[in-house]
């Protein structure tokens, strides 16, 4: 089934204008969705907007939104307020500078759409894709849509170009919130986990062999409910505490008890190349 787009917009390449079409990249799950049912009748129920204060249902078009500046303070926006604030926003993708991709953290990465290019516009799209693809580099720009300014990059994908939305810096949260204790590498243990590493270590990066088996298993206990089937839940699997360290890299790597870990490149731990 082809893909549709689901907006429009125009990248700014200096005085070049190049009008695309945005793609999603990825149809991602949401999950399996549940409906709240009223357990006696088996009726879904309905959700309602209730003031407390007047004590009464109230419908849509009674219904403001409100930003609360301080505690239990709003101020309030209808509707023609909100859009003449979105009706700014134009679609446009303005490139403003152009850096390797290595520069940029992973962890400002958000959402990725494939851009197309829009009638008579195939020349100049393959251009730059040609050009960034040449040069190593990808281009950071602002896209205004919905309302808001996205922080993005454009950055060439095989034949095309995908449009990478970034966090703001102001959106990332510091590591150091987490509240990490701090603890001593000993080398003997190290030495284990690389070890450990190099064993599990692929060239290649194949997420064909990966599936949701949470989804999965949630499927067939739904498919067991609609044929009637009784459902017994199973007992959680318990997994043992880890309390010596060592034992537990030595175990991992199918080590014995006083076994030296393989040297590297034993084909014994996994690590040697096809063909030895």
């Amino acid at each position: 089934m082809p893909a549709r787009a689901i907006a429009s917009g125009s990248i700014a390449f200096g005085l070049v204008s190049i009008p695309v079409k945005l793609f999603p990249s990825a149809s991602p799950s949401d999950g399996i969705r549940f409906n709240n049912l009223h357990r006696e009748c088996g009726h879904r129920v309905r959700y309602q907007y209730y003031c407390p204060k007047d004590e009464k249902v109230l419908g849509r078009e009674e219904l403001v939104k409100g930003y609360e500046f301080a505690k239990g303070q709003y101020v309030t926006f209808d509707e023609e307020e909100l859009k003449a604030v979105a009706e700014r926003t134009s679609g446009g993708i303005d490139i403003a500078e152009f850096v390797p991709q290595s520069e940029i953290d992973a962890i400002y990465y958000a959402k990725a759409y494939y851009l197309a290019p829009d009638q008579g516009a195939a020349r100049a799209y393959h251009l730059l894709a040609a050009a960034l693809r040449e040069t190593g580099l990808v281009a950071v720009a602002r896209h205004a849509a919905r309302g808001k300014q996205y922080l993005v990059i454009l950055r060439p994908v095989r034949e095309g170009l995908v449009m990478q939305q970034l966090h703001y810096p102001a959106e990332i949260r510091p590591i150091s919130e987490v509240g990490i204790d701090t603890s001593e590498v000993k080398e003997a243990e190290l030495e284990l986990a690389k070890q450990l590493v190099r064993q599990g270590a692929v060239k290649t990066f194949a997420p064909g062999k990966y599936n949701d088996e949470v989804r999965e298993r949630v499927e067939a206990l739904i498919a067991k409910k609609v044929e009637g089937e009784d459902i017994t839940a199973p007992a959680p699997a318990t997994k043992a505490q880890v309390i010596d360290l060592m034992a537990a890299l030595k175990e991992s790597l199918g080590l014995g008890d006083g076994a030296a870990p393989p040297i590297e490149g034993d084909r014994s731990a996994g690590t040697g190349t096809e063909g030895d």
